[in-house]
């Protein structure tokens, strides 16, 4: 067994292949415990596991046991000799058990101490055969090679008194290990292989004198098992010592393949370093490398010449100083590499080749391997390792020699393809120049323009076009073009179901080449190749992450022409770039505007709880503020009928009248700005709502003691229009009261509404105009902010009103004013939204 340390969660492994019970405690608890210990106690595992030990033996013995216990943990010495417990079981039986305890190394520097137990049964006399098969088994734990296993197991069972010998099966037949003659009933041997269970011989006896014991393990194998104490009732004992025998053999091998593979993946790394250097080696050098890890004495190469082709010798090492000077080379190399191996993993000597080697070599070399070679599937060549007769490889050497012929190819692929870096280099600059432009631009119209353009000359083509995918419609809409037709381009429509080249791309998601227009019959549009003159055509889908983005369609308009394989690789290769870009912008585009509706929405929310704070606030004000008011006016026409003033006592109550009654109209318009409202909708004729708007707003605003002429234009036909009227009426009069008052010298006041096509759909678009002295443009910005006025006596909330009367219509309004030429206020509304009722 390895000698490796353990960890704590691999000793249920460890200890799980023991028939017998079997556990491990670490630091005074059971760490593990196989299935036979559990039956044993007649405990489930979460009630063993984990705890004391202690705790399943005899109570009479526990404070000896736990003393022994710590001289065993302070480093005393373990007895060899096998002792007897009793062991308490949940069923109230307590029952004897042979029991060996070892110590297991643990990670960390800790240990384990391992215990093999052997339930007893009234001391049977086999007791001392049982004991020593019990140490034999935990001595395998400490076995380090499959060798060291089968030494340790035979040696055990001749210390119980047993004759033992080995046998290997070999494909065809049983063979002892020790060199002499098979026994003569060696056919219970295969019947005992066959089976899995133990056969008993002796046919010349009453009783069995000796049994046949499966072992398995990595080489088929089987004991047979000579003795005195040989009989059916033995045959489960002997045969868990031959499971475990098969488990030590099983562990020792897996233990050995770990090294070879840590070897191997070392051997593999050193190689790799070898045919990554900057200057590549020849395969001489890669020969000798090889020569060097698998301890050959000669290596060979065979490779073709061209693509088919006899095998030639092409690179050796040590086949000159094995044949001499003069020798024939050919000869001795040819024996394995003049013939392609059937097998695909490789293959060794062959009798008849081991002895053509020998004859060959004059008996230097005598066994081989051999791994073939292979481009695209086709086999171009072999490789060869030749070692003395007395060495054989083996399937390890072969798995190896696979390997490392990978990297060969490698070297050999290195001259060929170093040939082609220069142009993939400057293929690879080109599509950096690409990735780098369109990086840098997050709009999908430029990305195009500048792909379309760059293509050109990329491919060495005439024209490039760039179709996006419309997915609601199924169709190819032109998007870009190079310079020569980019205008006309971005008119053309496609259906995805049309025979057009572009449009086959799209459906097949790969490329579609038409070389020649005129031979090829169809397959293409011909009214747009007639317009551009197309001679060839080459068509690559645009996709991202198996989504069609679109198509890029290139033509020759100079000949037919031949897309080779290498071009069209590159061309989809920039069209991977330019799908990457493509999403890329979009999704920018996508997160500017989640941006953008989030902070709409922010800004939103901010406002209404402003609102809704300035309506609380407004409510208490007009409640505060409106009974003192009340007060006042009675008061006031009180004096006025009592007093009946006159001088500066009238002018002192008009006075106080005036105030109190601008006073009662700032809180007003402050309830109507925060007061919250749902317009009710309703198809409302327009010329009366603008007629009874203007009359109320030229009373309001003065105009019968003015100057000032009203001129109202409404656009005939016009519909009926869904408003709120009596909203509307109140956001007109705001307006067009502003309008009046900022003429006192007089003036006009122009009305027009008629229809506009605004935002993609149709609305109604009202403009009041004046004639006042404007608006500075350093202030034009804030007209529509709450409590903003250049009024003496103005509270400020009269276009926020407005404003906000039009956007609870789905709708806006606009401010355009120059200095000393007047101000026009632009309503828009909606001409078609549904009716709503209160």
């Amino acid at each position: 067994m390895s000698t490796s340390h353990y960890s704590e969660a691999s000793l249920r492994a460890l200890i799980e292949p023991f028939g017998n019970p079997v556990l491990a405690v670490v630091d005074g608890r059971v760490s593990a415990a196989n299935d036979a210990y559990l039956a044993l106690l007649g405990l489930p595992r979460e009630r063993v596991e984990g705890r004391s030990v202690m705790d399943f033996v005899q109570p009479e013995e526990r404070s000896r046991l736990i003393e022994r216990y710590r001289l065993v943990e302070s480093g005393g010495a373990m007895e060899a000799r096998t002792q007897v417990y009793q062991v308490p079981s949940a069923d109230g039986v307590t029952r004897e058990v042979a029991l060996y305890a070892s110590r297991i190394p643990l990670e960390g520097g800790r240990h384990a101490l391992l215990l093999n137990l052997l339930p007893l049964t009234d001391k049977p006399p086999e007791l001392s055969m049982a004991e020593r098969l019990v140490e034999t088994s935990a001595s395998l734990v400490s076995a380090h090679s499959e060798d060291a296993v089968r030494r340790v197991a035979l040696k055990g069972l001749e210390a119980a008194g047993f004759r033992v010998r080995l046998l290997r099966w070999d494909g065809l037949r049983l063979n002892p290990l020790d060199g002499g003659a098979p026994p003569p009933d060696v056919a219970l041997g295969l019947e005992a292989l066959s089976d899995g269970r133990p056969v008993f011989g002796g046919a010349e006896r009453a009783s069995p004198t000796h049994v046949y014991l499966p072992v398995g393990g990595p080489q088929v194998e089987v004991l047979r098992v000579e003795g005195p104490w040989v009989a059916p009732r033995h045959g489960s004992v002997l045969t868990l010592f031959a499971k475990v025998v098969g488990a030590a053999l099983t562990d020792a091998r897996v233990q050995s393949d770990s090294t070879r593979s840590r070897w191997e993946v070392g051997a593999v790394a050193e190689m790799a370093r070898f045919v990554a250097r900057p200057i590549p080696p020849t395969p001489e050098d890669f020969l000798s490398r090889v020569s060097e890890l698998l301890l050959s004495e000669a290596a060979a190469l065979h490779l073709t010449r061209g693509t088919e082709g006899p095998l030639v010798l092409s690179a050796h090492v040590g086949l000159t100083e094995v044949v001499g000077p003069g020798g024939d080379v050919a000869r001795l190399g040819g024996v394995m590499g003049g013939s392609v191996p059937d097998a695909l993993d490789g293959d060794l000597t062959s009798e008849a080749q081991a002895q053509a080697l020998r004859e060959a070599s004059q008996g230097t070399l005598g066994s081989g391997a051999a791994v073939r070679l292979a481009r695209g599937g086709e086999v171009c060549g072999v490789l060869q390792v030749l070692r003395a007769p007395d060495r054989p490889f083996d399937a390890r050497d072969v798995r190896l020699l696979g390997t490392l012929s990978e990297l060969l190819m490698t070297l050999l692929e290195q001259r060929r393809l170093r040939s082609e870096s220069a142009r993939q280099l400057t293929e690879t600059r080109l599509l950096l120049d690409l990735a780098r432009t369109t990086s840098g631009v997050l709009e999908t119209s430029s990305i195009l323009d500048v792909a379309s353009d760059f293509l050109v000359h990329l491919l060495d083509v005439s024209n490039c076009y760039i179709m996006l995918y419309d997915e609601s419609a199924k169709v190819l809409r032109g998007a870009a073009a190079s310079a020569a037709h980019r205008d006309f381009f971005r008119t053309v429509v496609l259906s995805l179901s049309s025979d057009s080249v572009a449009a086959r791309a799209a459906r097949e998601r790969k490329p579609v080449v038409i070389e020649d227009v005129e031979a090829s019959g169809g397959g293409f549009n011909p009214q747009l190749v007639q317009r551009f003159g197309e001679k060839a055509l080459l068509a690559l889908p645009l996709t991202s992450r198996e989504e069609l983005i679109g198509v890029v369609l290139v033509d020759d308009t100079r000949r037919a022409r031949t897309f080779s394989p290498e071009l069209v690789e590159l061309a989809e290769a920039t069209c991977g770039q330019l799908s990457l870009s493509i999403a890329n912008a979009r999704l920018y585009e996508s997160l500017w505007a989640s941006y953008a509706e989030l902070a709409a929405t922010r800004a939103e929310m901010v406002k209404r709880e402003r609102l809704a704070a300035l309506g609380e606030l407004s409510a208490i004000v007009a409640h505060e503020v409106r009974n003192p008011l009340g007060v006042i006016f009675n008061a006031v026409a009180s004096l006025r009928r009592l007093l009946e003033p006159s001088g500066d006592a009238a002018m002192l109550l008009d006075i106080l009248g005036e105030e109190s009654d601008r006073l009662n109209r700032m809180v007003g318009d402050l309830l109507d700005y925060t007061r919250p409202r749902d317009p009710v909708l309703q198809h409302e004729d327009l010329s009366r709502v603008l007629q009874d708007s203007l009359e109320a707003a030229r009373a309001q605003g003065g105009a019968p003691d003015r100057p000032v002429r009203i001129d109202a234009e409404v656009e005939q036909g016009l519909p009926p229009v869904p408003m709120d009227r009596r909203l509307i009426r109140q956001a007109l009069v705001n307006v067009a009261v502003n309008a009046i008052q900022s003429m006192p010298q007089g003036g006009l006041v122009q009305v027009r509404a008629r229809r506009e096509a605004h935002a993609g759909r149709e609305q109604l678009r009202i403009d009041v105009a004046d004639q006042g002295p404007g608006i500075p443009a350093e202030l034009l910005h804030r007209v529509f902010e709450p409590f903003f006025t250049t009024k003496a006596q103005g509270t400020g909330l009269g276009l926020a009103v407005v404003k906000r009367i039009l956007e609870e219509h789905r709708g806006e309004i606009a401010v355009d004013s120059t200095p000393g030429r007047g101000t026009t206020f632009t309503f828009r509304l909606p001409l078609s939204q549904p009716p709503s009722f209160p």
